[in-house]
């Protein structure tokens, strides 16, 4: 490079039936941005045809999908070939093409990669500010306290499509699922699994119209980001149905007509044996993906279990006595003591 700066970042816009302002966005790139462009055409129409003609008369490399895709897929698409064509280059960045990202936002992105070629860049917005459209304010505080909660993923923008991806990072995400948007939060997620550093930078917020040239449907694509996080919790409760209706079953054939202490310690201990064993599979092998030892997770796992069923057995018990039908305690202190335990299990037994 001529100036300053120093290693090739390639600039990956996928775009869907684009309209002038991505022509816009090139014209204010040119004599800043020295590296390649490239435009993924995630099967446009055909009246766009000449937005990418004109887009190729100014310098952008462009790549077709023969029909719409996804934004998942047209990341990856152009991931492979940024990874096949420039070698040598230390990532991308990933922008918009409805006009949401100022030349300056990605020009500061590609320089944040640059000085730290191992993490994964977010330009991120201020949702606090006025003029936010309520359903991106929305889904995004949504998202971003589930991921945390859930996931131990803390970023402020977690639909941010500004993004530094480092090369190796690329390579890596080709193998993750997600076709639309829902692939940018399993880029998030994946931050974990490669032991990738998140560096978050502030942007402008750069809403056109009320954000309506946006393709992110809030009902559809905020279904298949939700339906990602909760696979992470649909083992646990698979495990909790297993041990409430053995639950239910055991009090009443030990003891219908009586709830003390020891009809409550015993169907808790033996509902908890079978729906324990149960999450310890199914966590270990299809939530956590684990590569901790059996030998290791088992006792952490099992530690864990004694705890949390003596918690659960004395709460219970001393809630018992209350009015209600018992099973609904039940119910409502496994409820509280689900999301202490996956935190547990998350961070300590299965953190490899």
């Amino acid at each position: 490079m001529t100036d300053e700066r120093s290693g090739q970042v390639v600039l990956l816009i996928p775009a869907l039936d684009p309209d002038g302002r991505l022509l816009e966005l090139i014209q204010a790139l040119r004599g800043l941005w020295p590296d390649p462009i490239l435009l993924v055409d995630d099967g446009s129409g055909a009246d766009c045809r000449d937005i990418f003609d004109q887009a190729q008369a100014l310098g952008c490399q462009v790549l077709r999908h023969a029909r719409n895709l996804g934004k998942g897929r047209g990341l990856k698409t152009g991931f492979n070939h940024c990874l096949t064509h420039y070698p040598d280059a230390i990532g991308c960045v990933t922008a918009d093409a409805d006009g949401q990202h100022t030349p300056q936002d990605i020009l500061a992105c590609a320089d944040a990669l640059r000085a730290q070629p191992q993490a994964l860049i977010l330009g991120c917005r201020d949702f606090d500010r006025s003029g936010v459209p309520a359903r991106s304010q929305l889904g995004n505080r949504l998202t971003r306290q589930s991921m945390r909660l859930l996931c131990g993923v803390r970023v402020t923008d977690t639909q941010t499509g500004l993004r530094g991806v480092p090369a190796a990072f690329m390579s890596h995400l080709l193998d993750i699922p997600g076709e639309r948007y829902e692939f940018e939060t399993n880029m998030l997620l994946e931050t974990r699994t490669a032991q990738v550093p998140i560096r978050e930078i502030p942007i402008q917020t750069v809403y056109l119209e009320g954000n309506r040239s946006s393709h992110f449907n809030p009902l559809l694509d905020s279904a298949r980001i939700y339906a990602l996080l909760l696979k992470f919790c649909a083992a646990s409760v698979a495990s909790f149905v297993v041990d409430i209706a053995l639950f239910a079953l055991l009090t009443r054939l030990f003891a219908p007509d009586r709830f003390g202490a020891w009809t409550v310690g015993v169907c808790t201990v033996l509902a908890r044996l079978v729906s324990a064993t149960v999450n310890y599979l199914l966590n270990r092998k299809a939530v956590f993906h684990s590569g901790e030892r059996a030998a290791r997770s088992g006792p952490r796992y099992a530690l864990l279990c004694v705890f949390q069923t003596g918690f659960s057995a004395g709460l219970v018990t001393l809630c018992g006595h209350l009015a209600g039908p018992l099973v609904l305690w039940k119910v409502l202190v496994d409820l509280g003591l689900f999301l202490v335990s996956f935190q547990i299990q998350r961070r300590w037994v299965f953190s490899r």
